[in-house]
């Protein structure tokens, strides 16, 4: 019986780790990949997060690992496949068999959704963006597109227009489904570029992104868009398969779980991604796995 069992490896998980073992707890951390670090290992660079200035993102992630092995974090690679919740204590099913914990932390973080397309995956974190705030700075300057429709997409071109020269806004239907606030002010700005109707076909380039192609959904027609860098809102997936069914999620699959990351299940806590929060960033998942663990001490 573990006192807490914690579901996930990235940032949020490790620094709940860390702070687990600093308050003496016998604690398990269960990663479903070979390597630890979560979504920041596919990031070329980060140039936001305190004190470390155009860090890569994959030394980072080790960095953060090694921190946790020195503290003797113990570490299992396996697949989470449910979790039951027996009131004095929670039943972690394995394909490897059970393990028991008073105390659960899902720090199972979010996967953004992908275009699919040729070149996306090559130049991941080499002009391929996920998130116009992490990334926008290194475009000061460039022409970027933006994919997508919705709000993010929308904040993101216009977050993006206040630095770069030009935004390509590429959006599959031929009118935007985000707020109308946040369209009215996009379309008032002057370096910002619609493409109605068009997908990305292809993102292309050498070493880094350097164009785009796409399609006319209602021509046909292909054409090349030279660019420095895309950035992809399409939608975010958060992991929580394992407790959709168990604890309190908004629409789109978040765990509602406050500051303090106690979720609507006594024992069950939620830190990084997939919880509920307006900024989903290294930080804020540091600070969430922080959070989540003194929860945990508090709770047991």
């Amino acid at each position: 019986m573990y006192d807490l069992i914690i579901i996930g490896s990235g940032p949020a998980g490790l620094s709940a780790a860390v702070y687990g073992k600093r308050a003496g707890l016998n604690l398990l951390v269960m990663e479903k990949n070979p390597m630890s670090g979560g979504q920041v290992l596919n990031t070329y660079e980060v140039d936001n997060y305190l004190g470390m200035p155009g860090t890569d993102g994959f030394d980072m992630g080790m960095k953060f690992r090694e921190h946790a092995d020195k503290m003797g974090v113990e570490f299992r690679e396996s697949v989470a496949i449910s979790i039951e919740d027996k009131q004095d204590f929670k039943l972690v099913h394995t394909r490897e068999g059970d393990l028991e914990a008073k105390a659960i932390i899902l720090a199972t973080g979010a996967v953004h959704a992908a275009l699919e397309v040729e070149g996306e995956e090559k130049f991941s974190g080499k002009g391929v963006s996920y998130c116009a705030t992490c990334d926008g700075a290194f475009f000061r300057g460039k022409t970027v597109a933006v994919v997508g429709g919705g709000d993010v997409a929308l904040e993101d071109a216009i977050y993006l227009s206040r630095i770069c020269e030009k935004v390509y806004l590429i959006h599959r239907r031929d009118e935007l489904r985000g707020a109308y606030i946040l369209q009215e002010e996009l379309k008032a700005l002057s370096n910002v570029e619609f493409l109605y109707s068009h997908v990305v076909e292809e993102i292309t380039g050498e070493d880094a992104v350097s164009g785009l192609r796409v399609r006319n959904l209602k021509t046909g027609e292909s054409c090349r868009l030279q660019i420095d860098g895309v950035f992809v809102a399409v939608g975010i997936r958060p992991g929580t398969e394992l407790v959709r069914d168990l604890v309190d999620c908004d629409e789109g699959g978040y765990v509602l779980a406050g500051e303090d990351c106690v979720t609507s299940v006594p024992g069950i806590f939620a830190a990084g991604d997939v919880r509920k929060k307006p900024l989903r960033q290294i930080a804020t998942a540091v600070a969430d796995g922080a959070n989540a663990a003194v929860s945990v001490e508090n709770y047991l």
